[in-house]
């Protein structure tokens, strides 16, 4: 089962790598939603090209420490690295959960946007997923 686990998060992170890779070629699908809007629907922010491919870059590596972690690479074992990479991810995926409290995360204020709905159906749940999926790689 824990392996499930683990191999879902991996996929789960490269497909959304894979998106990044695409938004920085100069795809458009999914932009729109993917993020936060102020109030009066304009963007809380705009991402470069370059922070988009670092995301891309980031995720991927994110999945290799997963895996790395849980001895599922046979050329590179886990080590303190790993594991506290592991915890340091799973610290960062819990506070994307609970947010900032404006635009994102359980506890956000802004509600009525496009991203807000994907963020409360989607993205916070995900990132919950995600966090509880390294805590149990570097804990057991």
């Amino acid at each position: 089962m824990q392996l499930f686990f683990i191999y879902s998060s991996v996929i789960i992170l490269g497909l959304i790598s894979i998106l990044h890779f695409y938004w920085v070629i100069g795809g458009t699908w999914g932009g729109r939603a993917a993020l936060p809007e102020k109030v009066k629907g304009n963007l809380a922010f705009t991402p470069r090209r370059i922070e988009t491919l670092i995301v891309a870059v980031g995720l991927v590596g994110v999945g290799f420490i997963l895996l790395a972690q849980n001895d599922l690479i046979p050329f590179f074992a886990s080590n303190a690295f790993t594991k506290w990479s592991s915890t340091i991810l799973t610290i960062i995926f819990l506070l994307r959960a609970i947010g900032d409290f404006k635009y994102y995360g359980f506890f956000k204020k802004v509600k009525n946007t496009n991203f807000s709905k994907y963020d409360t159906r989607l993205y916070t749940p995900l990132c919950l997923y995600l966090g509880i999926c390294f805590m149990f790689s570097w804990l057991f």
